[in-house]
């Protein structure tokens, strides 16, 4: 198979809890080509050089948050064809991890994340751009269920920061970055139609790519 010039990169966006993951996997799996998924959580900044207590009142939830640069650079260089070092992140110490993750370039590169579209750097690296919407309580009920049963979180500390940064920043920040989106995909991974529709725009991007890579 003729192997195109530069990946094609689809960028996911959403709600926390909208089910980012679950749509890019759905969009990935049934394709049969090279992808490589990478969630924009990893590339939370660097903040072990402040104490705990200091990491811990951070808002994850702003753009600042991310080292969008880091992303940037990363996704650049995985479409260009070379490999990168994926960062990692430890929730329970709410800083960068040491282990960071090989990933080598692929034909396609699915990047889901909450504030994919509020930046200008990232939108203009996206070729495809999808924003899962889905509604703020369900959205609530999957955050809540993640974050006690994998990531060790209390009720209470859950619905604090919902209620305090989680909420505040989805209305400031992630709703109005749906505007930049070229689909807006209602009900997430149970919209099996605009799912298949999304593929075969994927589909059909890639055969004109490895058309013109053949010429």
């Amino acid at each position: 198979m003729t192997r195109v010039a530069r990946s094609l990169i689809v960028g996911v966006a959403g709600g926390s809890g909208s089910g980012k993951t679950t749509v890019a996997r759905a969009i990935h799996e049934p394709l049969g080509v090279d992808a490589v998924l990478l969630d924009a959580d990893s590339y939370y900044c660097d903040l072990s050089d402040l104490g705990f207590d200091e990491r811990k009142a951070v808002n994850y939830d702003h753009p600042d948050a991310f080292d969008v640069p880091l992303l940037v650079e990363q996704l650049d260089q995985l479409a260009r064809g070379h490999a990168v070092q994926k960062p990692t992140y430890d929730y329970a110490l709410h800083t960068r991890a040491q282990t960071r993750m090989h990933v080598e370039p692929r034909e396609v590169i699915l990047v889901d994340g909450i504030l994919l579209f509020a930046d200008a750097r990232l939108r203009s690296l996206f070729d495809i751009k999808v924003f899962v919407d889905v509604a703020e309580d369900i959205r609530f009920i999957r955050r809540l269920r993640r974050d006690i049963q994998e990531r060790g979180r209390s009720l209470d500390s859950v619905i604090e920061q919902y209620l305090s940064t989680v909420r505040p920043m989805h209305l400031e920040f992630v709703e109005p970055s749906k505007r930049y989106a070229d689909v807006i995909l209602p009900e997430g991974g149970q919209n099996q139609i605009g799912i298949e529709m999304i593929r075969a725009r994927v589909e059909k991007e890639l055969a004109v790519r490895r058309a013109a890579a053949r010429d």
